[in-house]
C-alpha cells in the first residue's frame, strides 16, 4: 500500500514539476590514495609523459622534459594541503643552452593546481602552475630557467587539465509518458582538506 502511494506521488511530482528546473547537489570525493593508484597504473602501462621544450628540435639534443614516477626519493603525486592541490613532479630532461651543447638535468618541481568550472564545456578543469624547481646537485643553479621552460611546456601540452566531465554524472529516473530528465551542472564548489578533494556540484534537473 505504501509503495503504491509513493509511486503515485512520485509520478504526480514528476508530471507537475518537469516543466521547471529542479536543483540538487552531488558531492564527488577524491582522496590521495585514488591518485596514487591512478599514477601507478599510468606509469606501469604507458610510457612516461614527455614534453618538448624547443620550437625547433636540435639534431644533437632532444630538448625535452620527461615526467618520472620518482626521482631521488621524491614521487610524482597529488597531495591536498592547506586548502590547495600540490603536485610534486619528478622529471629528467635535456637542454641545449647557447654555446654549451646538450646538457642533461633531473630533479623535481613544486607544482600547484588551480581549479575552475568550465560551464560551457560542463567540466571541472585544472591549470598547473610551477612554483619552484629543485635540480639535483646544482644547489639551485639553473632552476629558474628550467622552471620557465617547464611551465611553457605544461601550458602548451597539458593545460587545461580535464579533471572530470560533469555531464557524465547522471542518474536514470522513470518519467511517465516516455518523458526524460537531463542533468546540467549549474555551479561547482571544490573543497580541499584532510587529504580529500570534495567536488560539490549543483545540478539543474531539466526536461528533455
Amino acid at each position: 500500500m505504501y509503495k503504491r502511494v509513493f509511486s503515485i506521488g512520485l509520478a504526480v511530482f514528476l508530471l507537475v514539476s518537469a516543466a521547471s528546473a529542479q536543483r540538487a547537489e552531488v558531492t564527488v570525493s577524491l582522496n590521495e590514495a585514488f591518485f596514487d593508484a591512478l599514477l601507478d597504473s599510468a606509469f606501469q602501462n604507458f610510457d612516461p609523459p614527455e614534453f618538448s621544450m624547443a620550437e625547433n628540435k636540435n639534431s644533437g639534443c632532444s630538448e625535452s622534459i620527461k615526467v618520472l614516477r620518482e626521482m631521488n626519493g621524491v614521487r610524482t603525486a597529488v597531495r591536498f594541503r592547506e586548502g590547495k592541490i600540490f603536485v610534486p613532479l619528478a622529471f629528467s630532461g635535456n637542454y641545449a643552452p647557447p654555446f654549451v651543447g646538450c646538457v642533461g638535468f633531473a630533479g623535481w618541481a613544486e607544482t600547484n593546481i588551480d581549479l575552475e568550472f568550465d560551464q560551457a564545456g560542463q567540466r571541472l578543469i585544472g591549470r598547473a602552475r610551477v612554483l619552484n624547481v629543485n635540480l639535483n646537485g646544482t644547489g639551485g643553479v639553473g632552476g629558474t630557467m628550467i622552471a620557465k621552460l617547464l611551465q611553457g611546456s605544461i601550458d602548451k601540452k597539458l593545460n587545461p587539465i580535464e579533471i572530470i566531465r560533469l555531464d557524465k554524472l547522471t542518474f536514470g529516473v522513470p518519467v511517465q509518458n516516455g518523458g526524460s530528465l537531463r542533468m546540467r551542472a549549474a555551479s561547482v564548489r571544490p573543497e580541499v582538506g584532510g587529504g580529500v578533494l570534495n567536488i560539490r556540484v549543483t545540478y539543474d534537473f531539466l526536461k528533455g
